[in-house]
């Protein structure tokens, strides 16, 4: 994908000479995941083979709020504009509102079920292609699959760079500098726009992320929230069913004179040495 750059001139006159300035204003698209809150009780239904949601409390995937109060920064330092998106039914628009709320200019919701991470990844293609953005920023997985796919798909398919585990990101123009979390480190890489980022906690600490106030919430309901109809895809996956993770065992106390014994449950019942 070549990114379409929105370049505006302005000429002004002093004392009889004349300055041009040119200035790159970037547009940004947030992705935004519907996710179950982690407090909220999880049940599955139809043998287990479908997520029941009934009084289940959903958020903006924590990720992608980093993400999002990253490109407000950009919104507020350097005149970005924001849009954001998200592939889900009627159900996600509160979401959506909420993102708008906290300074969004507007939202897009693609009117398909997130089937899986492929056919999400292909909706999101469209959305970036048809808009012309320079800078799509997705969290680094959602905490409901944690399927770490959708961002490094959504690169491939819009021909971007792409950065995964991001935790800083400055722009300069076309040019961008990243660093990511890698095995025993961090990295910190050059590239330039069109670029797609996987975020997550470091793009913005937990201290920076903005609480939805009475003016950005009336001023969300005037926001433009555009719902498109899905593009054709095929989803590659198909959940077969959900299963909870084993409830935890009792706790065993070891006197802590007893390492003899406190060593003998870790090697032959925990299997932790």
């Amino acid at each position: 994908m070549h990114s379409k750059i929105q370049i505006i001139i302005f000429i002004f006159v002093h004392k009889k000479k004349t300055f041009k300035v040119n200035h790159f204003y970037m547009k940004i698209l947030v992705c935004i995941s519907h996710v179950p809150d982690t407090t909220s009780k999880i049940n599955f239904t139809d043998n287990d083979t479908k997520f029941d949601t009934n009084g289940v409390q959903y958020v903006i995937n924590p990720n992608d709020e980093f993400g999002l109060t990253r490109a407000m920064w950009f919104k507020e330092k350097q005149g970005a504009s924001v849009d954001v998106v998200n592939v889900g039914g009627p159900e996600t628009e509160p979401t959506l509102r909420k993102a708008l709320a906290i300074g969004a200019d507007s939202a897009i919701r693609v009117n398909t079920p997130a089937t899986d991470g492929y056919a999400v990844a292909k909706q999101l293609a469209k959305v970036v292609n048809d808009g012309g953005y320079d800078l799509v920023i997705a969290g680094r997985e959602s905490i409901d699959y944690n399927g770490n796919m959708v961002p490094g798909m959504l690169a491939a398919m819009i021909d971007a760079n792409f950065v995964t585990n991001c935790i800083s990101l400055e722009v300069d123009g076309t040019s961008a500098k990243a660093t990511r979390e890698i095995d025993g480190g961090k990295e910190t890489v050059s590239t330039s726009l069109p670029l797609v980022i996987g975020g997550q906690k470091g793009l913005v600490e937990e201290s920076d992320l903005r609480i939805p106030n009475m003016r950005g919430i009336m001023m969300a309901r005037k926001k433009p929230l555009s719902v498109v109809e899905p593009t054709e895809t095929n989803a590659e996956t198909n959940v077969v069913s959900f299963e909870k993770p084993a409830p935890k065992g009792a706790v065993k106390l070891v006197d802590a004179d007893n390492i003899d014994e406190l060593v003998s449950l870790l090697h032959n019942e925990a299997k932790v040495i």
